[in-house]
Formats: C-alpha cells, structure tokens, sequence
C-alpha cells in the first residue's frame, strides 16, 4: 500500500471540509439577507462571498482539529 504524507492528507482533508462549509455558510448569509429585505443582485453576491471566504479559516481549523486527533 502506497503511503502518503500528512501534507497531502491535510490538504484533501480541508478541500472536502471547504467543499461542505463554503456552501453552507454563503447559503445561511444568503438566507440572512432575504430576511433583512436585501433582495438586490449586489446583497446576494457579496453574501455569497463572504460566506465563502469566511469558511476558509473554519474549514482549516477543523482539518487541523481531525487531522491531530485522528
């Protein structure tokens, strides 16, 4: 069985992460803006943005968190 470093397996660890938590979060700040009234193209696209730059870090740190308590 081939072995692979812990780089790699943090780094696909926190793309699957990234791939979960970035939707999720651009869609609960979506969802946060229609409430608040916000129905404008530009409220849309910068809660979009936000919650997908937002979960880079949370995305990285919750890698991190599994990848050492593994």
């Amino acid at each position: 069985m081939k072995r692979v470093a812990p780089e790699a397996l943090m780094t696909r660890l926190f793309g699957i992460i990234y791939a979960l938590a970035g939707p999720t979060l651009a869609g609960i700040l979506i969802t946060a803006a229609l409430t608040m009234n916000m129905f404008n193209t530009k409220a849309m696209l910068v809660a979009a943005a936000v919650g997908f730059v937002v979960a880079l870090p949370i995305a990285w740190v919750v890698a991190k968190q599994i990848n050492e308590n593994a």
